[in-house]
C-alpha cells in the first residue's frame, strides 16, 4: 500500500478586531462598553504600561491599550471568557492570560489609590465632611458588609464559603468617605464569616483599636451587625426617647452612603453581580482592583451610573450578641449631640 503523503495546512490568518472597539466612539459610549472616557483610558495606560509592555519582537502583540480593554469589558459586564474573545478576536487562552495580569497590575495600585485616614489633617477633613450630612460628629468613615457571588472552590473549604442565604460568596468589608470613595477594604473571608469577625480581624479594625480608643480620634459607623466600640457607633435597636430617635435617624442617614457606595460599584463593574466563576484568591484580586477602579473613576471626574436604594442584595444582617463596651461613648455622644 503506497503512503499518502501528508500535507500540513497553514491555519488562515485571522486579524483581531480590538481595535474596531474603540474607533469613532465618543465619550459617552467607551463609558458604556469600559467604564472609562478617553482620557481616562489614556490615564490608565499611562499607569499600567510599564508592567503591561509586553517584552517581544512579535508583530501581532497585545498592547497596554488592547489588554485593559480586554479586561475592563470582563469587568464591565461580566460575560464568559469566551464572549469577551469572540467580541475582541483572540483566543479564550489569551484572554485569560491578559485579565490576570491586568486585575494584578490595578491591584498593585490598592495602597496608591484606597486610603484609610491616619493623619489629623485627614481625619479633621473626614469628619468635617459627615458633619455637614446630617450632623453627625467625629465620623471618618462608614463600614459594612457585602457579598461577592463566586463558583463552589469544592471541598475541604465548600461549606466555609456557604452564607446565611445559601449561596457560595466571599464577605467583603469596606469603609468609605463622604464622597463614597472606598478608603478600605478586606475581601479575603468566605462567606460564612460574620461581619464582626471580618472587621475584628481586618487591618482597619486593628488600627482602631490600637489608635482610636480616644473618641476624639473620630469613630465608624456601622449596622447593628457589628459590636458598638468608642470607634464604632452602631444604631441602638429599640430607642426610648427622642433624644435616642435623633441619633438613630442621623446614623441611618450618614451610614446609607457605604450602601450607596456599594450600588454604584456593582452597578458600575458588573462581575461583582454575578457568580464569578474562579478561585477565591483570584475573586479576592478582581474585587479589589475593582474598588481601585472605583476611586479612579470619581479622582477623575467619570459620572456614576443612576442607582436604587436596594440595589445591593445582600444576607439579613444578624445583630452582634457579644460585649458592647462602646455604650458608654455612644451615650454620652446622644446627650451632647442629640438631646
Amino acid at each position: 500500500m503506497a503512503d499518502v503523503p501528508f500535507f500540513r495546512h497553514r491555519r488562515q490568518r485571522r486579524f483581531r478586531r480590538i481595535d474596531l472597539q474603540t474607533n469613532g466612539l465618543d465619550d459617552d459610549e467607551l463609558r458604556r462598553r469600559y467604564r472609562f472616557s478617553a482620557q481616562s483610558l489614556d490615564r490608565l495606560v499611562d499607569l499600567l504600561d510599564h508592567i503591561l509592555r509586553r517584552q517581544t519582537r512579535r508583530n501581532r502583540s497585545l498592547s497596554t491599550r488592547q489588554q485593559i480593554l480586554i479586561t475592563l469589558r470582563f469587568l464591565a459586564t461580566g460575560n464568559f471568557l469566551q464572549v469577551i474573545g469572540d467580541t475582541f478576536g483572540v483566543d479564550i487562552a489569551t484572554v485569560s492570560r491578559v485579565i490576570t495580569a491586568v486585575v494584578d497590575a490595578i491591584f498593585g495600585l490598592k495602597d496608591r489609590f484606597i486610603k484609610f485616614p491616619t493623619s489629623d489633617e485627614d481625619r479633621r477633613r473626614a469628619t468635617n465632611d459627615f458633619f455637614r450630612v446630617r450632623g453627625f460628629p467625629s465620623v471618618i468613615g462608614c463600614i459594612d458588609g457585602t457579598h461577592i457571588r463566586l463558583l463552589s472552590p469544592g471541598q475541604p473549604d465548600e461549606a466555609a464559603y456557604v452564607n446565611r442565604k445559601h449561596y457560595h460568596s466571599i464577605n467583603v468589608q469596606a469603609t468609605c468617605d463622604r464622597d463614597g470613595n472606598f478608603t478600605s477594604m478586606n475581601a479575603c473571608w468566605p462567606g460564612s464569616c460574620h461581619d464582626a469577625h471580618v472587621f475584628r480581624m481586618s487591618n482597619v479594625g486593628r488600627h482602631l483599636d490600637a489608635n482610636h480608643q480616644d473618641p476624639g480620634r473620630g469613630w465608624l459607623l456601622g449596622d447593628s451587625g457589628y459590636p458598638c466600640r468608642p470607634f464604632l457607633m452602631t444604631p441602638i435597636l429599640h430607642p426610648r426617647n427622642e433624644a435616642e430617635e435623633r441619633y438613630n435617624q442621623a446614623h441611618i442617614s450618614t451610614r446609607n452612603i457605604i450602601e450607596r457606595c456599594f450600588g454604584v460599584w456593582k452597578r458600575t463593574f458588573h462581575i461583582l453581580h454575578v457568580e464569578i466563576r474562579m478561585k477565591p484568591a483570584k475573586v479576592t484580586r478582581i474585587v479589589l482592583a475593582c474598588a481601585v477602579l472605583h476611586n479612579m473613576r470619581w479622582m477623575w471626574g467619570e459620572p456614576n451610573p443612576d442607582v436604587q436604594d436596594d440595589l445591593d442584595e445582600q444576607p439579613d444582617v444578624q445583630n452582634f450578641d457579644g460585649p458592647m463596651d462602646g455604650r458608654g461613648v455612644r451615650n454620652r455622644l446622644i446627650e451632647q449631640y442629640f438631646v
